[in-house]
């Protein structure tokens, strides 16, 4: 498993509409590497090394997962798309974006394409500036200085401006949301997605404890005998856990995000359930709603019923191979019909039926995307609940 790293990144620009050069580069950077933790004021300079244009500069605080050669080849890949023209004749020029990399955490890198920290970090002014700005305190991995004290000693008198204008980060999840509840149908993959982004994210995985559930088995082999004992189970479970994490959450105000919500108890004990023992089953389902902390964005990951059964059969769980496309159609048109109705909850609906999150990163950041993008409360899209056979 990769672990996030805190990268530090240099930017310039001194082409055209700088600011606007800038501003596409930690777009791109947010999009492409990982999520920005912090964004330097940006400073005009006097071109360094060579006569041209001023400059204008600011270094970014970014958390990613990517290695270092891969966060190099993003950061050449963005600096072309924002147009940069590959110049290999002059070490010092004119560029519509520069992309430096300055520091990986604490490592230390030296190969013929990557020096990490960078080499002329200590002798440029207009780097250690916004550098000191976000990170006076970071500790220089081979001087073992901080970025103030590297500030102090630099020889490079060249003057350094602060200007008014202000770069902008995306709207992170972790900014936006405190606790966010991602639900699905069996096999939809919300445990996965809930993994990926309690990774990137730094957050507290809530993960439904399916597993320990002795009468799931017993139910998909006999569904009438064990139904109310499985719902049951599944009911005080998921109310203790939530009960427990979610208080800790109120104490310490961290970043939560469950692989279910409460609500899918009733949902499925409503298609599991006699008449008779669903009234009973609501009444103690209804005591122990009031008591649970709602989301501040629940998540329904939509996929239709043939993809369902493929990714069910692939997963091979012994119990669940016996599981029918008309269950599963139940069980999808009871979210569907909670979402409708349900007006207290922030509902965000993906259809992930045609994607693979978890090995196309390209289909992981657009779910990302609509997250971050998502206004809150407003009209989302709810699907044919008759289209899925």
């Amino acid at each position: 498993m990769s672990t996030l790293k805190e990268i530090y990144l240099g930017l310039g620009s001194n082409l055209g509409d700088k600011m606007q050069h800038l501003q596409n580069a930690v777009d791109l950077i947010a999009d492409q590497i990982g999520s920005i933790n912090q964004i330097s004021s940006v400073y005009k300079t006097k071109s360094w090394g060579f006569e041209a244009a001023d400059f204008y500069n600011a270094v970014l605080c970014v958390q990613s997962k990517l290695s270092a050669e891969a966060i190099l080849k993003k950061t050449q890949e963005i600096e072309l798309q924002i147009g940069r023209e590959k110049f290999e004749n002059h070490r010092f020029e004119s560029r519509v974006i520069d992309i430096d990399i300055l520091f990986i955490d604490t490592d230390i890198l030296l190969n013929e394409h990557l020096v990490v920290p960078h080499p002329l970090l200590k002798k440029r002014r207009f780097v250690l500036e916004p550098f000191a700005e976000i990170a006076p305190q970071l500790i220089h991995p081979i001087d073992r200085k901080t970025i103030k004290t590297l500030l102090s000693e630099c020889e490079d008198q060249g003057e350094v401006e602060k200007i008014y204008q202000k770069l902008t980060g995306p709207v992170s999840i972790f900014h936006k949301y405190n606790y966010i509840a991602i639900e699905g149908n069996i096999g939809a993959g919300k445990t996965s997605l809930t993994n990926l982004l309690t990774e990137d994210y730094n957050a507290k995985a809530v993960l439904e404890r399916f597993a320990d559930n002795p009468f799931l088995p017993k139910f998909y082999d006999e569904p009438e005998r064990y139904a109310l004992p499985t719902e049951m189970s599944f009911l005080a479970d998921r109310y203790h856990q939530l009960s427990e994490d979610l208080a800790q959450f109120d104490l310490f105000k961290s970043f939560i995000i469950s692989d279910y919500y409460i609500f899918k108890s009733l949902i499925f004990s409503q298609v599991t359930l006699p008449e008779d023992e669903f009234k009973l089953y609501r009444k103690i389902f209804d005591i122990m709603y009031k008591e649970i902390t709602k989301p501040d964005l629940y998540i329904y990951l939509y996929q239709n019923t043939k993809r369902l059964m493929e990714n069910i059969k692939k997963r091979g769980r012994d119990y669940e191979q016996n599981i029918s496309e008309e269950y599963l159609q139940k069980i999808q048109n009871g979210y569907l019909n909670f979402i409708q109705t349900e007006n207290k909850l922030n509902v965000l609906i993906i259809d992930v039926s045609e994607m693979d999150f978890v090995n196309n990163p390209e289909d992981y950041r657009k779910i990302i995307k609509e997250i971050v993008h998502f206004k809150d409360h407003s009209v989302t899209s709810v699907p044919n609940k008759t289209d899925q056979l």
